[in-house]
């Protein structure tokens, strides 16, 4: 089971970070110093509906058409991960017995 009596989930942090009836996790950071840094946090809203918050910084490069061209392949790896996720997420049909 994964609600406790106070209404708190098995993984929320239980502390300023449950505020207006919604539970977080503790933050989970994946740092490469002088690289990037992903920040990730489970949050289960007031309505029951959970999601993952995500929040990544990544160092550019010093040239305008490299940094550009960075952002984008940024751009398209983030969109990949989204939908690979939304993906997982879906419902399966079961199948039929045989």
């Amino acid at each position: 089971m994964n609600r406790r009596a106070a209404g708190h989930t098995d993984w929320c942090g239980r502390d300023h970070r449950c505020n207006l009836g919604e539970h977080r996790s503790p933050e989970i950071v994946v740092d490469l110093p002088g690289h990037g840094r992903a920040v990730v946090v489970r949050v289960r809203t007031a309505a029951g509906g959970e999601h993952a918050e995500v929040r990544v910084r990544v160092a550019l490069a010093p040239g305008e058409l490299r940094a550009r061209r960075q952002l984008v392949g940024l751009l398209g790896d983030l969109r990949q991960a989204v939908t690979a996720a939304a993906i997982a997420a879906r419902p399966r049909p079961r199948r039929a017995a045989r």
